[in-house]
Order: C-alpha cells, then structure tokens, then sequence
C-alpha cells in the first residue's frame, strides 16, 4: 500500500511534547524503547476520567501522523484502548468508506487457524522506517467495547483483522518486529538500534528514550 502501507512513514521530524488544534490535543508518539511498549495493558471502567477527549486526542494524533490505527501504549498509556481508521483507503477500498473506530478493552478470544496466514507489508508509528513483512491469520475473533461502552462480540477478517491484530499486539506488549524470524529480525538490529539512539526521521512528533 503506498500511502499508508500498515502504518506509517513520513519524511521530516519534530519532537515536542504536544501541540493543541481546536482544543484537540495532538499526542508524541513514543518510540521503540519505551517501557510502557512493552507492558501488558489493562482494562479500563466506563468511568474512565476523559475516555471522550482521549479518543479525540487519538483520532486527531492518528491523522496528523497519517496512520491508520494507534493503540494507546503508543501515547504512554498502558490501557486498552485502540483507534482504527481506514476512511483514508475509501476511494480503493469501498467498504472502509467511513470506518472510523475506538475499540475500548480490546481482546483477540480466538484465531480462525483454518483460516488463510497472509503475508504483507507492515510498518508501525513507534519504530520509524522499518517495514517487514509479516505473516497473520486472515480471521479473528475479538471482543471489545464501543465509545458508548457497548459491548461487541465479532469474528473479524480480511485487512481489518490485520489491522486489529497489528494494534491489539500492542496492548500485549508486543510490536510486529517481535513477529519475524531470527534472520529478520537479525536483518534489523542495526536499525533498531538507531532507533534506541533517535537516529531517525518521521514525520509525526515523537517521545523518544531518554539515555
């Protein structure tokens, strides 16, 4: 996908804290490195002090850095909490016209192991410039709540699924580099170690590990 292939890639980088837009706050994005990427993410009650603006704030930080999901590790919060937005791939792919949505306390309950592994090309917000492929089951089964705190049940397929499982990945404290082989991932390590050192460019805001 040349736009947003799986998430994310832009020339150009500034790292700052946050800037606000119409009240919208647009959030750092915080690199490979950071602790709080590798924790298990909790869930969270309807109560949840500003679930409202943070979804926004997600939204609006997920557009500014042309992605097309972000799950809350990423902005330094250890909750279950996931946006997905694949209104951007309408025009090639009609069915996504208009999806845009918050998946509140997101769990994969099952994978279709019938179901086809397809590979494709992934990238990720938190590790800048690094694409690889990956292999994933085309059909989950997933349980989440909606912004009104609804709770859904669903089998999910296709590139949808991909993309859940792409986010949800992150609530376990694991990113899509953690998924290929030793070869691959031996490939990379240079990279990413750059990476650890913030040498790299991005075109989105970033929260980098402080040495």
């Amino acid at each position: 996908m040349k736009s947003r292939r799986l998430l994310y890639y832009k020339i150009g980088c500034r790292r700052e804290k946050c800037f606000k837009v119409n009240k919208i706050m647009i959030l750092p994005i915080y690199i490979y490195g950071q602790p709080v990427l590798r924790k298990v993410a909790q869930d969270i009650p309807a109560d949840y002090p500003d679930l409202q603006e943070l979804i926004s704030d997600m939204f609006e930080t997920l557009t500014a850095s042309e992605g097309v999901g972000l799950a809350a590790p990423q902005i330094g919060k250890a909750i279950r909490v996931v946006v997905i937005d694949l209104d951007v791939l309408g025009e090639d792919f009609p069915e996504y016209k208009g999806f845009r949505k918050a998946f509140i306390n997101a769990h994969i309950v099952e994978v279709d192991e019938n179901s086809k592994k397809e590979p494709m090309e992934e990238g990720c917000l938190s590790i800048p410039g690094i694409h690889e492929v990956v292999n994933r089951p085309s059909r989950i089964h997933v349980i989440y709540r909606d912004e009104d705190f609804q709770e859904h049940d669903e089998w999910v397929e296709g590139y949808l699924a991909r993309v859940m499982q792409h986010e949800f990945d992150h609530l376990e404290g694991n990113m899509f580099v953690d998924r290929l082989s030793p070869l691959r991932k031996q490939l990379i390590k240079n990279k990413l170690k750059s990476i650890l050192q913030g040498r790299f460019h991005c075109g989105y805001r970033t929260k980098v590990v402080r040495k």
